[in-house]
């Protein structure tokens, strides 16, 4: 692991990974039905938080971006431990995409992952990142990345204010059955 690695263009960088894991959401999102795809980018009410999202997530999501298509990935101990993560956290987002997508759009999602947790696609996107992080043996990687998953929990307290209000005392009952993000919180 580099605090700031080596960059430059090649086949062989974290891209490889970040592209197929965008891949695989893009094909996911052209096979749902449009419902499902409507609901999944709902935004909800802006509040304060929307300020410290875009503050804390977008900069420095898009700096760790840049820095994955820049870095080959590493070798070793390292590049396996990342694949690793990245396989599981890919696996994740498909499957809670997929718990997403068969759920009636007029109920809240509350089955397979959702079980478990409240946000399985974030977690599962974070730990993905994390993978790709790793693979690249990059510390500022993690670091940027961090930073960026602060972001995205300020958008996870957006979207939980946004069920509520639209499901009221079934979905606080959820809240308090299920814990935000697998065992924390």
């Amino acid at each position: 692991m580099e605090i700031m690695p080596h960059l430059e263009l090649g086949l062989c960088n974290g891209w490889l990974l970040a592209a197929i894991l965008y891949l695989v959401f893009g094909a996911l999102l052209l096979i749902f039905p449009r419902p499902v795809v409507v609901r999944l980018y709902e935004r909800p009410r802006r509040t304060g938080s929307t300020a410290i999202r875009r503050l804390l997530g977008v900069p420095w999501i898009l700096a760790w971006l840049a820095l994955v298509i820049l870095t080959p990935l590493a070798r070793g101990l390292v590049l396996a431990g990342g694949l690793a993560l990245y396989g599981a956290g890919l696996a994740g987002f498909v499957l809670a995409l997929l718990n997403y997508a068969a759920t009636p759009v007029d109920q809240p999602v509350t089955s397979g992952l959702y079980r478990i947790s409240r946000h399985p696609q974030q977690f599962m996107l974070s730990v993905a990142s994390l993978g790709i992080s790793l693979a690249i043996g990059s510390w500022l990687a993690l670091a940027l990345m961090a930073v960026g998953v602060l972001g995205g929990h300020a958008k996870v307290i957006e979207e939980e204010r946004a069920c509520l209000e639209k499901y009221g005392a079934s979905y606080r009952e959820y809240m308090e059955r299920v814990p935000r993000y697998f065992l924390f919180f």
